[in-house]
């Protein structure tokens, strides 16, 4: 299976060119990523556990999906189809909006990315990839902010950093 490459972008997303996932994370290079965020009719956010087979992160919980646009894909069919890779299913996605992180990981690697966050609705229950996907819930923002404060460690470091820096948005 060849290797998936991601964007490289500059620091207003313009494309500089294309690399090999692994090898833009262990340089650390900027790079154009998504994060998906889907809530139910109750306001609740789907979260899901990462598989314990993941390169970097495994078991920890994180937002709905969240990857890498491929190169002539726009960022909600990058966002969709990863949701449906992920989560089993796909649902309307609005760009809200982006920003640049960085978050080095005890493994060498690092994730520094152009992230581009999305939002969704969606009621039934997803049927995750076993691969891809541990486990899910569905949470409410204050208890996941509340769970976020006592237990930090249980969270990916790029979730973290969404939700401290842009709960109002990503609440809607």
């Amino acid at each position: 299976m060849k290797e998936e490459k991601v964007i490289l972008v500059n620091e207003r997303d313009e494309q500089i060119g294309l690399m090999p996932k692994m090898e833009a994370h262990e340089k650390a290079l900027l790079h154009r990523a998504f994060s998906v965020f889907v809530f139910n009719d109750k306001r609740e956010l789907m979260i899901q556990q990462r598989a314990m087979g993941k390169y970097h992160s495994p078991g920890l919980w994180t937002n709905t999906c969240c990857s890498h646009q491929r190169e002539g894909e726009s960022n909600i069919e990058a966002g969709r189809r990863r949701l449906q890779e992920e989560m089993g299913f796909t649902t309307n996605l609005q760009d809200t909006i982006s920003f640049i992180y960085k978050a080095p990981f005890d493994n060498g690697l690092t994730e520094h990315e152009f992230d581009h966050i999305l939002v969704g609705n969606y009621d039934r229950e997803p049927e995750p990839n076993p691969a891809e996907v541990h486990a899910y819930k569905w949470v409410s923002l204050d208890d996941l902010k509340k769970d976020m404060m006592e237990n930090p460690e249980l969270y990916t470091e790029w979730f973290k950093i969404i939700f401290d820096k842009y709960y109002e948005t990503i609440e809607q």
